[in-house]
Parts: structure tokens; C-alpha cells; sequence
């Protein structure tokens, strides 16, 4: 399982006024176990863009990066990790 230990959230602006719904972008400083198959020494970093909307919300993209070089890891993650990233997306919405 993993665990987030630090966080960072930016509203992504829409300038032409297409998109439904308001975006935010998360950094995510997640801390994994060493004997998943995910676990890298340097870290790994989730940047998730969450989406707002009266119909629905919830993670439209998840990618992994190494913490120290910002290297695309080309992994997914569980459902289980995704449902558990999307509550925390959830409870930590910047204040409007």
C-alpha cells in the first residue's frame, strides 16, 4: 500500500472555457513499501489531474515519476491505490 507524504495542488485555468468542470493538478510525495514492485530508493512521485463536476469527479490521469529525476516511471497503479489517491484528491481540494 502506499501512503502520501506531502502534497502540492494547482487549479489548472481553462482558458477557452471548453472543459466541464474545474481541474486540479496534484504532486504527490508517496511513500512505498520496499518490497512492492513500485518502491524506488530515490522515491516516487504521482501527478494526478483531478476533475470537479456536479456529474462526476474523480482522477482523469495518473503518472508515476521518479522523486530526484522526475523520470516517467511506466507503471500503473492498483485499483485499490487509485480509489485510495482519489479520496485524498477529494479531502484536499484548495478552498474556494
Amino acid at each position: 500500500m502506499l501512503t502520501v507524504s506531502k502534497h502540492s495542488v494547482e487549479y489548472v485555468k481553462d482558458p477557452f472555457g471548453i472543459l466541464s468542470g474545474k481541474r486540479y493538478e496534484f504532486v504527490l510525495d508517496l511513500e512505498i513499501e520496499e518490497d512492492d514492485e513500485l518502491y524506488l530508493e530515490q522515491g516516487v512521485n504521482a501527478k494526478v489531474v483531478y476533475k470537479v463536476d456536479e456529474e462526476k469527479s474523480g482522477i482523469l490521469t495518473c503518472d508515476l515519476y521518479e522523486r530526484t529525476t522526475d523520470r516517467y516511471i511506466s507503471m500503473d497503479l492498483e485499483d485499490e491505490e487509485l480509489v485510495a489517491l482519489a479520496e485524498f484528491c477529494k479531502n484536499n481540494l484548495p478552498a474556494e
